[in-house]
């Protein structure tokens, strides 16, 4: 596997553009991607109860089974808690871009486009808006990097970066790729965040495989990262495989194992970006557990630690308080001795042990808080219960996130 040079569009077949259509005052907001061809599709949404319109008529499309032509996104609403209305514009959206996109010779119907929306919640979207944007966005689609770029910027909130990927391999001599673009910045949270993930692919597989790859993938990747605690309306992760590249993926082979190696790296790129740039944030944070007695075990361990608002403060401060993550660790619900646990604190500074067999370590406090200074730290627990591990990733908790979100519909 390589990282290339490009963005949403990398792969065969794909098209995508990103407008300022004035949603936001002066920021893109509408951004659309297209397959040449109709792609199989894979989606995964939010767990929040309250679902938002564009998530309910995803869900319906996706479980379908039907292959997909296309997704509308806009950033700057939420289309959430908007009723009928909601639902209906929608659907409006899905067959307005339907149309534009058939007359540009793209065959396609309403129940062939997806919807994704992030922003306010609570507010109708200004359908005369949208739909002026959806048009001007449809004409400049385009299977260039920068327009790759401009659909990337234009599904961002409060996201202070453009996050996408491109990476390349080979099976049997020719070239697959796999691309991805998302968004999130905050409420951010395990079993998924507000974040909107779009995948491409020119690999060829069936959507009920593809599914079920999405379904694993997100449990290590999007499920194991928390900036805030929130989990959102609007949460959706959507995956297109339109099979342009002429290669076929078979499930249990060398080449499926290789695909599914690049496809998690994918994910796991876009999810520890969005963890890089939550809301203000200044410090990155991976968690490792080892030596856990299961690997749910691991994961609940290592999500406990990212979410704890304790913890969050306490790298905010660079204060090495090993106290609050053998506590998180000690209300998280997974079943570990803590006797048996050692902490440590690493980054590019070095590292240092600040527990052992569940008793502190004399350290070097200064040593520590110059560990704890940089941008990016590591908390390892060792644990003596099995062989399982897990990964997860969070930021610290700062006074600019309160900020930000105290004046978040002005």
């Amino acid at each position: 596997m390589k990282i290339i040079d490009g963005g949403i569009t990398a792969p065969k077949g794909f098209l995508a553009n990103g407008i300022a259509a004035g949603i936001k005052k002066r920021k893109k907001d509408i951004a659309i991607l297209v397959s040449e061809i109709p792609a199989q599709a894979a989606g995964a949404f939010t767990t929040n109860k309250v679902k938002a319109a564009p998530v309910i008529w995803d869900k319906q499309l996706i479980d379908s089974g039907k292959t997909m032509s296309a997704i509308v996104i806009n950033s700057g609403n939420a289309n959430a808690c908007t009723g009928e209305k909601g639902f209906s514009d929608t659907r409006d959206t899905a067959s307005y871009a339907a149309e534009l996109l058939s007359a540009r010779g793209i065959d396609t119907s309403a129940e062939q486009v997806l919807v994704c929306s992030t922003g306010v919640i609570g507010v109708p979207l200004p359908m005369d808006t949208v739909k002026e944007g959806i048009k001007t966005c449809v004409s400049g689609l385009s299977k260039e990097l920068e327009a790759a770029k401009s659909a990337a910027d234009a599904i961002c909130t409060t996201d202070t970066f453009r996050k996408e990927i491109a990476v390349e391999i080979e099976i049997d001599g020719k070239p697959i790729r796999i691309a991805g673009m998302a968004k999130g910045s905050g409420m951010i949270h395990p079993n998924m965040a507000t974040m909107l993930s779009f995948i491409t692919t020119d690999a060829e597989l069936p959507a009920s495989i593809l599914q079920e790859l999405l379904g694993t993938t997100i449990i290590d990747t999007y499920n194991m990262i928390s900036v805030d605690g929130d989990t959102s309306t609007n949460d959706t992760v959507l995956v297109l495989a339109n099979g342009c590249s002429g290669v076929s993926i078979q499930k249990g082979t060398l080449q499926w194992e290789e695909f599914c190696k690049a496809f998690t790296y994918v994910h796991t790129f876009l999810a520890k970006a969005i963890v890089r740039d939550g809301e203000g944030a200044g410090k990155f944070i991976e968690v490792i557990v080892n030596g856990a007695k299961s690997v749910e075990d691991a994961r609940i361990l290592a999500r406990s630690v990212v979410a704890s608002s304790l913890v969050k403060a306490a790298f905010f401060g660079a204060d090495a308080n090993w106290g609050r993550i053998l506590c998180a660790m000690g209300y998280s619900g997974a079943d570990f001795n803590p006797a048996g646990t050692e902490l440590s604190f690493s980054s590019s500074q070095g590292s240092i042990i600040v527990v052992k067999n569940g008793e502190p370590v004399a350290f070097n406090e200064d040593f520590a808080k110059k560990i704890l200074l940089e941008k990016e730290v590591t908390v390892t627990a060792k644990l003596n219960d099995g062989e399982s591990s897990a990964k997860a990733w969070g930021c610290d908790l700062s006074y600019e996130y309160v900020r930000i979100n105290g004046d978040y519909r002005s």
